[in-house]
């Protein structure tokens, strides 16, 4: 499993970032993102989605709550998520069978493509 120092570090590389490029864009010293990226020291919230906007990620991937760099990254689905919370148990069900149903159709149809 990889840690946050580790999963830091892959996400600047995996973005053809230096240390040096992520310090500007963050207005941190390099000795800072070194430490971040050797486990040396944890950073604050509002870094860390500062450097979840620079690495093209989600705070949840970043603090290993994930292992997809990508969940919950769009807006467009976050608010949808939100609205579906806000029902009752019952309208929550019904739309969550629907996309089931969606999803089973969307796949199978890919299927009978190949």
């Amino acid at each position: 499993m990889a840690t946050y120092a580790k999963r830091r570090a892959d996400l600047r590389k995996e973005n053809k970032m230096t240390q040096e490029e992520l310090t500007k864009l963050l207005k941190t010293p390099i000795s800072v993102i070194g430490r971040y990226e050797r486990d040396e020291m944890t950073f604050s919230i509002d870094l860390a989605k500062n450097i979840t906007n620079h690495l093209q990620t989600t705070t949840g991937y970043l603090l290993l709550e994930t292992e997809n760099s990508n969940l919950f990254k769009y807006l467009a689905m976050l608010t949808r998520l939100s609205e579906l919370e806000k029902m009752d148990s019952e309208n929550k069900s019904q739309i969550i069978s629907v996309v089931d149903s969606f999803i089973k159709a969307i796949k199978f149809k890919n299927i009978a493509a190949l």
